[in-house]
Formats: C-alpha cells, sequence, structure tokens
C-alpha cells in the first residue's frame, strides 16, 4: 500500500529543494549584515569537492567528509570574509563573484586531484550509505511494502528534512539571540552600531563564515544526492540562482528565504508540461516581481500581522518580542 503512494522522482526532487533552503538560509546569513556576496556557488564547490576527495581517494566515512567539508568552508570563507570587510554593496558582489570563477577554473585545470572538467563520479551515494546502514541493522524495504529505490529516496528526504529542520531552527535561534541582534543592527547603521560598542568586524567576518559553511555543508549533502559532480554544476549562473532565492523570497527574514527557495524550486517542476516555455514565465515572474514588489513576497510587516494573529503566551507583551524580525 506503502509502495503505491510513494513516487521516487517526487521525492528526490523534494530532496534538492530541501538542499536549496539551506543554500537560501546560508545567503540569508550574509545578507542579515548588509554583505552582498554571489560566492555561495564557490564556497558549495569547495565543500562538494572536499567530501567527494575524501570519501573517494581517502576512504573516509560519509559524515565525516561532509563535516570536514563544511569546516574547510568555513574557514575559507573566514579568510576571505575578512579582506571583503573593505568592499561593500555591487564591488563586494563583484568581487566575491569573481571568486567564485577562480575556484571554479581551479577546479577545471587541476586534472590530477579533480579530473578536470570531466569532474568526480562514483561519489558514495548518500542513499546507498543509509540503504547498507539499514540492512546491517535488518531492516529491509519489504517490511514497509517498498521496492529498493523507493525505500532509499524516502530515506533520502526524511535525512535531509532532519537536517533542514535543524539548520532552521538553530539559525532562527541565532535571530533571536545576541548575535541575531547584532547582525540587524550592523545591517541598519554600520556607524550607530559601531557607536554603540559592536564589533562589526567580528560579526561581519562571523556572518560571512557561518554562510560559506552553510553553503559548503549544503554543497558536500549535494555531492553525496547526485554522486557525481563536475565545475559546470557551480558556475555563475548557480551563484545567481542562490543570490534569487532570498531576494524573491524576501531576505529581511528567514522564512523569505526559505519560501523563495521552495517556490522557485518547485515552480519549473509544475510548468514542465509547456517545456521549453516554462522559463519564460520563470524569468517575467521574477522581472514582475522585481517591479512591484523588490522588497520580496514577504517582509518584517507580514511577519508582524502574522505574530499579531497568533495566539498570545501567557505573560508576553503585546509590543513585540525582541526579534530581529520586529526591528
Amino acid at each position: 500500500m506503502l509502495g503505491e503512494l510513494i513516487n521516487p522522482y517526487y521525492l528526490q526532487v523534494s530532496s534538492f529543494i530541501l538542499i536549496n533552503i539551506i543554500l537560501a538560509v546560508s545567503i540569508y546569513i550574509t545578507l542579515g549584515t548588509g554583505q552582498l556576496s554571489l560566492g555561495h556557488a564557490g564556497f558549495m564547490s569547495i565543500g562538494a569537492y572536499t567530501t567527494a576527495i575524501l570519501t573517494l581517494n581517502y576512504n573516509m566515512p560519509l559524515v565525516l567528509g561532509v563535516i570536514i567539508a563544511a569546516i574547510v568552508t568555513g574557514i575559507v570563507g573566514t579568510l576571505i570574509g575578512i579582506p571583503a570587510l573593505r568592499l561593500q554593496g555591487v564591488y563586494l558582489a563583484i568581487a566575491t563573484l569573481g571568486f567564485g570563477e577562480v575556484v571554479r577554473v581551479l577546479f577545471i585545470n587541476w586534472d590530477g586531484l579533480t579530473n578536470g572538467a570531466i569532474g568526480l563520479s562514483g561519489i558514495p551515494h548518500l542513499g546507498r550509505e543509509i540503504f547498507n546502514l539499514s540492512k546491517s541493522m535488518g531492516i529491509e524495504p519489504d517490511m514497509f511494502g517498498l521496492k529498493n529505490n523507493q525505500f532509499i529516496s524516502l530515506a533520502v528526504f526524511f535525512v535531509l528534512l532532519i537536517i533542514t529542520i535543524s539548520v532552521i531552527w538553530f539559525f532562527v535561534r541565532q535571530n533571536n539571540s545576541r548575535i541575531g541582534r547584532a547582525f540587524s543592527a550592523i545591517k541598519m547603521d554600520e556607524e550607530a552600531s559601531e557607536a554603540m560598542g559592536i564589533n562589526i568586524t567580528y560579526y561581519k567576518v562571523l556572518a560571512f563564515g557561518q554562510g560559506a559553511m552553510l553553503a559548503g555543508f549544503a554543497g558536500a549533502l549535494y555531492a553525496h544526492l547526485m554522486a557525481y559532480i563536475s565545475p559546470s554544476d557551480f558556475d555563475y549562473h548557480r551563484a545567481v540562482e542562490i543570490l534569487i532565492f532570498s531576494i524573491f523570497g524576501g531576505s529581511e527574514v528567514i522564512w523569505g528565504s526559505i519560501f523563495g527557495a521552495v517556490f522557485l524550486s518547485a515552480m519549473p517542476e509544475f510548468l514542465r508540461f509547456i517545456n521549453e516555455y516554462r522559463f519564460m514565465i520563470y524569468g517575467a515572474l521574477l522581472v514582475l516581481m522585481m517591479a512591484f514588489r523588490p522588497q520580496g513576497i514577504i517582509d518584517v510587516n507580514m511577519m508582524n500581522r502574522f505574530k499579531r494573529l497568533m495566539p498570545k503566551k501567557r505573560g508576553e507583551k503585546k509590543h513585540g518580542t525582541g526579534n530581529k524580525e520586529d526591528q
């Protein structure tokens, strides 16, 4: 019965949407301090190639490879974020886009390690690893009335769903903390924030490093979901796409970035029946969005109205919660 309800293709699409949500959150963190970065495709590629090389060439366990890939990307992001403090706005965007292209060209030309433009194949698949682990624990797809491919797709989706929910939970909590309030203050007015004693250098580098680490983490998951990566997967189109997730949904609140990732990732699939015209509709929608609602679908005012509709907890003040979204 369960096997009749599960379509591996839709589960795979949903898994890619979850990875895009993580990428959208990564760019939201960087934008949270007013830093316009187009280097997240480069950070994503570093994470993907790091875990691929570690698991292929050094037989490192998948989980450990993903963790190390995220840490390495976070360190690189921090090192890039320090000189990037001298740049703002479009200059920072151009510099980080250039960084992403430098990384991509490096992977193309480093044939001995990355296999050049051909890319790396045979990367341990996340689903296969889960399947082998479940078999060692005595859990078989037949127990649930599923075929092997259905079981693998479902298992991958639930693992990515748990990871994505954990990432969102962590950064929602961070938004409500001293760090989140510092991010918000820096975005609104750097000079006033510095006058109030906020260490602007520390928090901007922290945001850049966190965004890079999360993008590298998403790239590592992408590598193990696809089992194949190449430099063309991380070109400047990918960098712009990640930024659009947050800009379209609304970069002022984390839920806007999440909505943008879900909507823009799912829309081409819903429009697949009109073939090549679906991308025309995709582009037209983005143009209309920028013309009539440049702040994005979800903004602070919308979130405040939503919060007023929610039932108040006992003892909670009605004039606000002090969250980043309220500021």
